[in-house]
């Protein structure tokens, strides 16, 4: 198996569209006003599945976390330290909610995390080279 993609159940679709397309710069596949929305993100499928209409699609209901919740997070990566911060000073500028502001880690990562406008966490991090270079 691979990895195609992964998603999230939203509940207000419009809010979180305007959010991961605006202010994090994900590319939207197709219209707004659809109850499954396709992004990518540098190659990577993202999905925004409408809580209600998913419920009905599965004949179920489901419980949902209300407010921040850590039950995983979504990273991103920038190439350098400033970036970390630049990025940071700007969504929070357009809505997202600030949770750690930009610091460098004992590790060596300079980290920080914002939150979208339904409570899920994104991590912005560097680790002061490129992308391609990170790991080696």
């Amino acid at each position: 198996m691979r990895l195609d993609g992964f998603g999230l159940f939203v509940e207000d679709m419009a809010k979180m569209i305007r959010f991961y397309r605006d202010v994090l710069g994900f590319e939207i596949k197709e219209s707004e006003d659809t109850s499954n929305v396709y992004l990518v993100k540098d190659g990577t499928l993202f999905l925004l599945y409408g809580r209600k209409d998913f419920e009905k699609m599965t004949d179920r209901r489901y419980e949902y976390i209300k407010g921040l919740n850590g039950h995983f997070e979504i990273a991103l990566y920038v190439d350098s330290f400033d970036e970390v911060d630049d990025v940071f000073r700007k969504a929070v500028e357009n809505g997202a909610v600030p949770i750690l502001q930009p610091e460098l880690e004992p590790w060596g990562q300079r980290t920080c995390y914002i939150a979208d406008p339904e409570g899920n966490l994104i991590e912005i991090g560097s680790w002061n080279k490129p992308y391609a270079e990170k790991d080696l």
